[in-house]
């Protein structure tokens, strides 16, 4: 059934494609091609073809963030430590905070972690210095 519609949707394609190379001959192959695709587009449906993403909104993105940078040149030093706060608070309630028995797993795993690793560099760090002591003769 999938097939089938993408087929459909393909044909149709194929058939606009004709009719713009054969409606005017003193197009190239790539004008038509970008026509068709100017044609091919709504607002409302997104394309799913799989080609590069584009952003549209770009000017628009801009603009709002000038508008933003000029209204936070407004607002005095007092002002932004508010906000600042107010968006630290805003965050800190976001946060998933562990219960009392995963922070002890947490804290208990980081330890032994820890610890196996001490013991490694330690015992590594005793054995390349007793080798580099006998190899050079250090000592008596």
């Amino acid at each position: 059934m999938a097939t089938s519609k993408r087929r459909r949707d393909k044909d149709a394609v194929d058939e606009n494609l004709d009719e713009v190379l054969a409606g005017d001959d003193a197009l190239d192959s790539d004008d038509a091609l970008i026509e068709l695709e100017d044609e091919e587009t709504d607002e409302d449906e997104p394309v799913r073809r799989g080609g590069t993403a584009v952003k549209t909104r770009a000017k628009t993105d801009a603009a709002e963030a000038a508008e933003r940078a000029r209204s936070e040149e407004r607002v005095g030093i007092f002002g932004r430590l508010l906000r600042f706060f107010r968006e630290v608070v805003a965050e800190l309630r976001k946060v998933i905070w562990p219960t009392r028995k995963e922070l002890l797993t947490y804290a208990t795993v980081v330890v032994v972690f820890v610890t196996i690793m001490f013991t490694i560099v330690a015992t590594l760090d005793y054995v390349f210095a007793w080798s580099v002591l006998k190899v050079f003769g250090g000592g008596k």
